[in-house]
């Protein structure tokens, strides 16, 4: 009876045509009445016309990303003309009061937990912006950096305070601008990650100078190198690099000034324009006096007038300043540079280098917090260069008979016209180059910085200078034709020199002469007879050593640049052609016109 019954059911379902099941009468009723409504459905939502998606609304900031240059500096000028006009509000205060130094700020409130606020502690900071992000219109957060260092700035319209509204504080902003920022310490609690990251919560933030230009994308950065050394300014907000090379060379000069001043000595001042351009062997630039109508000599060395301030009874004298010489610009070498000298009676050159090791691997120690620095050349050869002392000594003459495998003639010889032939000779057969004029001087010279400067990576003094090549040097004491010189060189490249000075009167006349002559013979960079400096020997100069150091080379090595450009804040750059002819001021762009002012 069971199998029977079971069979009656199943004789009794009905064929789903749409899914190949067999189901009851009214199961198969249900499904196609569901099936007609769905049908239904389709036909009125295909027959309904199509709503578009809602765009999304591009912010001011994205719209102006997309626009040139020119452009965003054409508009941004006008919606600041605008401001400057309304005063609302006034895009150049006169002061915004900073409390904060953001320095001090990070390390005090590092320890806040996340979510945590201070509420009670107000901090006031200007900084420049560096990203924008808009959330909203009640929340707005700004990366801005102050003073090296960066933070997050957050702006929550119920925090708001002022007389200015919130969206009106923000709608000027953009990335570059300076802006004041009251507010309070405190971390954010995002909901996507654990941590929170440490804020100011701005209650008010304030336009204190806009920016026109639009600033390079962080991303994308600040690198072409031509226009980081035209426009530093530029660089130093973009590059935290540049900026670290210049806080050093500050640090450095800090520590040489104390150094000197610690050891009673006096920091003088000479003059930059000299109608004789002594106290060092180089080419120098001439300058015009209007009233007095005379030629002047932009200075190429303070080494004469400091002499003669020894003479006088400073005895211990230095003087940190700007040199200039008229010759080739590459990359260790600038029309313009800066040098430190120091002159220090009864001193003479041995104890010079004692106090230039002490100087310099102290200053490296302060400096880097390491007498082990780094140097990378622009061929990418990597210097690993210790500068603790003792430093290594090389004796110039001996290293050079080594270097050519043939004796020299002696000392007291080294001025005449038979080792003029003997050194073109030696030139020839070592295959070394000097370009004319071919005085012996000049074919040591390069001999020298063949053979022996390409051997001194870490600090070496190479000694033993012929005293045709060292005019003011006093002649050595017990090696007759050479004198007490010597050179400091790092990496291949000289930082220092100093000797013990020649104060006698009637050589140094004869020194002078010598000069004169080989300034005959073509020699631009020699010395011209400077007769109030010999004046000033026959009253007497004390037994005095004398030193010079590079400063911008020094601080090439301990930042690590191969280029002289990125150690200068303003190197000297060739004229752009036809830089700036077709480009507008920002005054031009909103036509404003220039006052007449009238003369005092």
């Amino acid at each position: 009876m069971a199998e029977a019954g079971g069979a009656d059911q199943l004789a009794n379902l009905q064929l789903d045509e749409a899914t190949g099941e067999k189901v009851s009468k009214s199961e198969l009723k249900r499904r196609d009445k569901q099936r007609a409504l769905e049908a239904k459905k389709k036909e009125k939502a295909a027959a309904a016309p199509v709503k578009p998606k809602p765009e999304k609304i591009a912010s001011a900031e994205e719209e102006e990303s997309q626009l040139t240059p020119n452009q965003y500096f054409e508009i941004r000028s006008g919606k600041i003309q605008k401001l400057r006009q309304s005063k609302a509000p006034n895009p150049y205060p006169h002061k915004f009061q900073v409390t904060t130094d953001l320095r001090e700020f990070l390390p005090r409130y590092e320890s806040l937990k996340t979510g945590e606020h201070l509420k009670d502690v107000e901090v006031r900071l200007g900084g420049r912006i560096y990203t924008k992000r808009v959330s909203g219109t009640k929340l707005v957060f700004y990366d801005i950096r102050a003073e090296g260092v960066k933070i997050q700035v957050m702006c929550q319209a119920q925090e708001a305070v002022g007389d200015v509204p919130f969206e009106q504080q923000h709608e000027h902003l953009r990335r570059g601008d300076i802006i004041g920022i009251v507010g309070y310490p405190g971390r954010t609690a995002p909901r996507n990650r654990p941590d929170g990251e440490l804020s100011i919560f701005a209650r008010e933030i304030i336009l204190l100078t806009p920016c026109l230009h639009q600033i390079p994308s962080e991303h994308y950065g600040f690198k072409d190198q031509e226009q980081r050394y035209r426009q530093r300014y530029l660089d130093l907000i973009m590059n935290d690099n540049s900026r670290n090379v210049f806080l050093t060379r500050s640090k450095m000069i800090t520590y040489i000034r104390r150094y000197f001043d610690e050891r009673d000595f006096v920091e003088v001042e000479t003059p930059m324009m000299n109608a004789i351009a002594g106290g060092a062997t180089a080419k120098p630039f001439v300058t015009h006096h209007n009233d007095l109508d005379m030629n002047l000599f932009m200075r190429v060395a303070p080494e004469l007038y400091l002499k003669m301030l020894i003479v006088g009874g400073l005895e211990r004298v230095y003087e940190l300043g700007r040199l200039f010489r008229n010759e080739g610009i590459d990359l260790t070498h600038n029309p313009e540079f800066t040098t430190c000298e120091f002159y220090m009676a009864y001193a003479d050159v041995y104890d010079i280098m004692d106090i230039t090791e002490d100087l310099v691997s102290g200053l490296v120690k302060h400096a880097t917090g390491s007498y082990q620095t780094t140097f990378h050349t622009q061929t990418g050869e990597e210097y690993q260069v210790n500068w603790e002392k003792p430093w290594k000594r090389i004796d110039m003459m001996g290293a050079l008979e080594e270097a050519c495998g043939e004796k020299f003639p002696p000392g007291e010889e080294l001025h005449t016209t038979e080792t003029n032939q003997f050194l073109k000779r030696i030139l020839k057969k070592m295959n070394v180059e000097c370009t004319p004029p071919q005085t012996n001087a000049r074919m040591l010279d390069k001999l020298v910085g063949e053979f022996i400067e390409e051997t001194c990576v870490n600090p070496t003094f190479i000694t033993g200078h012929p005293q045709m090549m060292s005019p003011l040097a006093k002649y050595h004491r017990d090696r007759p034709g050479l004198c007490e010189r010597f050179e400091a060189f790092v990496c291949k490249k000289e930082i220092v020199n100093a000797y013990t000075e020649l104060n006698d009167p009637f050589d140094q006349r004869l020194r002078f002469e010598e000069q004169a002559r080989q300034k005959d013979q073509g020699d631009d960079e020699a010395q011209m007879i400077d007769e109030n400096f010999c004046t000033s020997l026959e009253y007497g100069l004390p037994p005095t050593g004398g030193w010079g150091m590079g400063i911008d080379r020094l601080v090439m090595f301990l930042t690590d640049n191969y280029s002289i450009k990125e150690v200068l804040t303003f190197p000297f750059m060739k004229d752009e052609p036809n830089h700036g002819k077709d480009k507008k001021t920002a005054a031009e762009v909103v036509g404003i016109k220039p006052e007449v002012e009238e003369g005092i």
